[in-house]
């Protein structure tokens, strides 16, 4: 599976961007995927997860209730909507398909397959 992120930009506090991650290659819809991001100087952390054994999704507890991770199948793209962005979401977001068991959903070694990344730039 190939991935590529796209959506990235710069924004302003309290703006919304959309994220997108296509899939080529095979079907996203046999995979969880999942978000990640890695500010300057930090460590990739986890954002958001889509698990393909519930169609559960997964939230870090920084981005709950302003992202939304969904599924679009038609389209083979899993979308990352980020509402009320802080500059503290400033970083590169990688999306990335994999399998991992759900209590590991937020853990980066569960994915296999990893998008080239898009930066978000959120300015106060």
């Amino acid at each position: 599976v190939q991935l590529q992120a796209s959506g990235g930009g710069l924004v302003q506090a309290g703006d919304s961007l959309r994220l997108s991650c296509a899939a080529s290659g095979r079907t996203i819809n046999s995979y969880s995927v999942a978000w990640f991001r890695q500010a300057p100087g930090k460590e990739r952390e986890f954002v958001a997860a889509s698990a393909v054994q519930n169609m559960g999704t997964y939230y870090d507890d920084s981005v709950k209730g302003r992202f939304t991770i969904s599924r679009d199948k038609a389209k083979n793209t899993v979308n990352l909507q980020m509402n009320s962005l802080k500059p503290e979401d400033t970083a590169v977001y990688y999306c990335a398909a994999g399998r991992p068991i759900i209590s590991s959903i937020s853990r980066s070694a569960g994915y296999y397959y990893w998008g080239q990344g898009t930066l978000v730039t959120v300015s106060s």
